[in-house]
């Protein structure tokens, strides 16, 4: 058994997309499990790594893209998931959390070869990074509970391919082994 890390999928949002409105009451349902798993990878020193979406600002760092964040009309969201001094952080343009980021080399790096994906949205970025992760020879942990979509019929159907096709283990998130 190998190391783990656990990976924050775009929980730093503005909300102020077009599909917001659709994504918004899964990220209320799917907070608190997050916030356990964060909580305890920290307390369990498994690196806690945020992969998030730049918005297309390629000027910015992840601290403007926090302070963005803030003071949209969802801080809510994003307040008790915010990143710690600990927290590392990766910014990406697409999708999946590997295209063209420094993530697999951070990873070699931490020893990890085993990451849990927690974020937004099933269907989408969480769908595309946990392939990335399968080719890449990583284990791969979906807490069900701790991603949020846009449509549910597409997250089901996402986490099925993620467990049947890419060998992830699709549990909840109290489950999830470190």
């Amino acid at each position: 058994m190998g190391n783990s890390a656990l990976i924050v999928i775009d929980m730093i949002n503005a909300y102020d997309h077009p599909d917001a409105d659709l994504l918004v009451p899964s990220v209320h349902s799917a907070l608190p499990p997050i916030e356990r798993l964060i909580d305890r990878a920290r307390s369990e020193h498994v690196p806690v790594v945020y992969a998030n979406d730049n918005f297309g600002q390629w000027r910015s760092h992840h601290g403007e893209i926090i302070e963005r964040t803030l003071a949209g009309k969802n801080a809510e969201l994003v307040e008790p998931v915010l990143p710690d001094d600990d927290s590392l952080f990766v910014v990406k343009a697409r999708h999946s959390i590997f295209y063209e980021t420094p993530l697999t080399y951070l990873l070699s790096q931490l020893g990890a070869d085993h990451v849990v994906l927690c974020g937004q949205v099933t269907e989408q970025c969480v769908l595309y990074s946990a392939l990335d992760a399968h080719i890449r020879h990583l284990r791969v942990t979906v807490p069900r509970d701790a991603v949020a979509h846009i449509h549910s019929d597409l997250a089901d159907a996402a986490l099925r391919m993620m467990e049947r096709n890419m060998g992830a283990a699709v549990v909840g998130a109290d489950d999830v082994s470190f």
